[in-house]
C-alpha cells in the first residue's frame, strides 16, 4: 500500500481553514445573554442622597471673596451703602498700601474692603479713631497672606481724621481716612 506524502495533505488543510475564515458570508449564529428581569447594581456604593436639587446653592461656608473688586476710585467719598476699598500689592512691606488716603461722608456707616494682593508676607487692616484707640469693626482683623480679601462692615463715624495701618508693618503700612 501506498502513502501520500505528508505535506500535500497538510497543505490541502491549511487551504481549506484559510478560505473559510476568509469568507465573505455572515456566520450563522450569534450570542447574546438574555434579558434580565432586574438591573443588578454595579457593587460600588453610589454614596447618600444630598437631599436637594443638584442645582440648589450650597449651605456650606465659601472661601471664596465675599465682595467682588468694584471699579469705582476707592478715593472717592462714600455714603451708606457704598464703600471703600484699600489694597496691599505685592512688596506692601516696603511701599505701603494703595491708597494711603481715603474720604468717606461722616454719620453713615460703610464697607470697607482690604484686598491683600501680596503673597510674600502676612498683613492686616486695623483702623484707629483720632484719639489712638481701635474702631470696633465687624469683621476678621488677623494678619493673613494674600491674595484674598477682608471685608469690614465700619460704624457710622464722626468727622476726623483716622488712620490706618498693619499691625505687621506699622511704619511703612500706613494711610489716612477722612471723615467729613
Amino acid at each position: 500500500m501506498r502513502r501520500l506524502p505528508a505535506l500535500p495533505l497538510v497543505t490541502l488543510l491549511v487551504a481549506a481553514v484559510l478560505a473559510a475564515c476568509s469568507a465573505s458570508a455572515e456566520p450563522g449564529w450569534t450570542y447574546a445573554p438574555a434579558p434580565s428581569a432586574t438591573p443588578v447594581g454595579s457593587g460600588a456604593a453610589s454614596g447618600a442622597p444630598s437631599g436637594a436639587p443638584s442645582g440648589a446653592p450650597s449651605t456650606a461656608p465659601s472661601v471664596a471673596p465675599s465682595v467682588a473688586p468694584s471699579a469705582a476710585d476707592s478715593a472717592a467719598p462714600s455714603g451708606g451703602s457704598a464703600g471703600l476699598r484699600v489694597k496691599a500689592p505685592v512688596g506692601a512691606a516696603t511701599a505701603g498700601f494703595d491708597p494711603t488716603t481715603l474720604s468717606t461722608a461722616a454719620g453713615a456707616a460703610f464697607t470697607l474692603t482690604f484686598d491683600n494682593k501680596d503673597n510674600t508676607a502676612p498683613h492686616n487692616l486695623v483702623l484707629f479713631n483720632p484719639d489712638g484707640s481701635t474702631v470696633t469693626v465687624q469683621g476678621d482683623t488677623a494678619f493673613f497672606s494674600g491674595p484674598g480679601q477682608r471685608v469690614y462692615q465700619v460704624p457710622a463715624l464722626t468727622a476726623g481724621d483716622y488712620k490706618y495701618q498693619c499691625q505687621v508693618h506699622p511704619t511703612t503700612m500706613i494711610g489716612t481716612l477722612t471723615v467729613k
